[in-house]
């Protein structure tokens, strides 16, 4: 047996034993948070911050299982994995740190005593940690990736999906980068230039099946080809390419998911050429991540529906031709969630940064749709806009679903939303990258005391976690997009867009950091990245909705 694979054997050994004390405490915060019908929301509130971390541990230990198995995977390809196998081994050694200290820190809220919290403190584990940790291990590969110039590790990517990477990294090199930095301190509007060139190479229906004028088969879905073209783009500019897909795959997952086949073959082969651009209207001004606190009201009328009320963060609203909007449908407050409907709601095209939409008469209705873009220190591009909708009308053929589809709104926003989780983390992976790549050239670049700083100890530890992190980030969304691919992995991706986001602003915070001063002026693209970096824990889901009312309750749910 290789060295390699005893240590292998030896994390993935360590990393069940950190598994086992997950699942005991999320036994006991189940038991305490049981009422009469079940779990108890309000008792389940009582563990917030246990639920948060238990959160957080669950996806550092998924990530160190996929490490694991990815450097198995590059060795086994026959080339050479002692770069990916060292990546693999350290990360595994930093997430039993991690959920170590969490657990200790405060046993009893987690339903824990002396005698588990022992069982991560073993020599076993603290050599393992130790070693993998060790500063000369992680100096040595800090060299390394310098000398690889900005990669980190194998993809191991289909074939095509490989051939995707390598167009779209070429778009974003060659059209999206040199505009990036234009549209981000001029917070301009995306341009045609690069809006023509992703349209003709089939971006905007990489969702929605061949029948309907996509790329995608008929057959499966193909999350993977999304990953990689969503990464190559964010790693030319988030606000400028990375985030242009999300809309029409939410759009399309809703409308595969709910809509007539009426409505699929009249919007999805439009999406699909991005005539129109689409934007979601879900969030609303009190309501944030709570979809089932929506207000916005839609009142039954002849022939249709008239909405109004608030939305708010609505991702390029202005240009977009059509809104996919959620409604409350039905007023009663018990009803929730169930309350909620779904409708496609026309528009014109506007290029600025405020609009007023005044609706043609249908009959007796026609209303008023204003927007105004909100101010952000990163994310442009896009143009994230305030709605106000007064008496908009909606026929009863945009009724998501048509009557059937009444009050199953919720449902078709949660299908569309695990799609654009997953291509959040690989949003994330692709500003990393970008960040990383600067990082390695500027350590190289500049000297300070006589020599690059690349060549101290401190810079050298630094890029190795950085490409440690990119890397499993990398490999933990691919697997959960494969995942997917067969139908399942709902939960798993809410987790590694959990992981991946805060990831990547640290990532980004420390490429800015190497770059000392000049990371902090606007004329350097780390600043840009960082700014951008921050917004992804935010949207998509906020991490903490995200940690306490998806990951911990399928989580709570899953223990025997």
């Amino acid at each position: 047996m290789s060295e390699f694979q005893q240590d292998r054997q030896d994390a993935a050994r360590h990393l069940d034993v950190a598994s086992a004390l997950v699942k005991k405490s999320l036994r006991w915060v189940r038991d305490q948070s049981l009422g009469n019908k079940g779990l108890s929301n309000d008792l389940l509130d009582k563990h917030q911050l246990a639920c948060f971390d238990l959160s957080w541990c669950a996806a550092e230990i998924a990530a160190g299982q996929c490490a694991l198995d990815y450097a198995q995977r590059v060795g086994a390809s026959g080339t050479d994995a002692s770069l990916e196998q060292e990546i693999a081994l350290i990360f595994c050694a930093e997430a039993l740190h991690n959920v170590r200290g969490r657990f200790t820190a405060r046993p009893k809220n987690f339903g824990l005593d002396k005698t588990d919290i022992a069982t991560l403190v073993t020599p076993e584990i603290i050599d393992f940690c130790q070693s993998q940790l060790d500063v000369q291990r992680l100096s040595a590969l800090g060299t390394k990736v310098i000398g690889m110039h900005g990669a980190s590790g194998a993809y191991l990517l289909g074939d095509d999906a490989s051939m995707m990477q390598d167009s779209f990294r070429k778009l974003a090199t060659n059209v999206v980068q040199p505009l990036a930095e234009a549209i981000h301190r001029e917070d301009l509007i995306i341009p045609k230039e690069i809006l023509e060139p992703l349209t003709e190479m089939g971006c905007f229906g990489l969702s929605i099946p061949e029948r309907f004028g996509g790329i995608q088969s008929n057959d499966h879905e193909d999350n993977m080809g999304m990953i990689v073209v969503t990464e190559e783009l964010s790693r030319g500019s988030l606000g400028g390419a990375g985030s242009l897909i999300t809309r029409p795959e939410i759009l399309a997952r809703s409308l595969l998911k709910g809509g007539t086949e009426e409505q699929r073959e009249k919007w999805l082969p439009k999406i699909a050429v991005a005539q129109p651009l689409c934007a979601v209207a879900v969030t609303e001004p009190d309501a944030g991540s709570d979809v089932a606190a929506m207000r916005l009201k839609a009142t039954r009328c002849e022939g249709g529906w008239l909405l109004n009320g608030a939305k708010t963060w609505c991702t390029m609203a202005g240009k977009a031709g059509v809104l996919l909007v959620l409604a409350r449908s039905n007023p009663d407050p018990t009803l929730g969630h169930r309350g909620l409907s779904m409708f496609l709601v026309e528009k014109d095209s506007y290029e600025g940064h405020d609009f007023e939409y005044h609706q043609p008469k249908q009959g007796q209705y026609g209303g008023v749709l204003t927007g105004r873009a909100i101010a952000t220190i990163g994310y442009r591009g896009m143009h994230s806009y305030e709605l106000f909708f007064d008496n908009i009308f909606v026929p009863d053929e945009n009724l998501v679903g048509g009557p059937d589809g009444e009050g199953k709104g919720f449902y078709f926003t949660m299908a569309g939303f695990a799609g654009g989780r997953i291509q959040t983390a690989a949003r994330a992976t692709g500003v990393m990258q970008a960040a990383f790549e600067r990082a390695v050239s500027y350590a190289q670049e500049r000297k300070a005391f006589g020599k690059p700083i690349g060549d101290y100890q401190l810079t050298q530890v630094k890029l190795a976690r950085m490409a440690m992190l990119l890397t499993v980030s990398r490999q933990f969304t691919y697997a959960v997009g494969r995942l997917m691919d067969e139908g399942q992995g709902q939960m798993e991706a809410s987790m590694v867009k959990l992981f991946t986001c805060r990831t990547a602003e640290w990532l980004t915070r420390e490429a800015m950091q190497i770059h000392g001063g000049m990371g902090y002026a606007e004329e350097t693209a780390v600043s840009r990245y960082f700014l951008d970096a921050r917004v992804l824990s935010i949207f998509e889901g906020a991490e903490e909705t995200l940690a306490l009312k998806v990951i911990s309750r399928s989580l709570l749910d899953s223990i025997e």
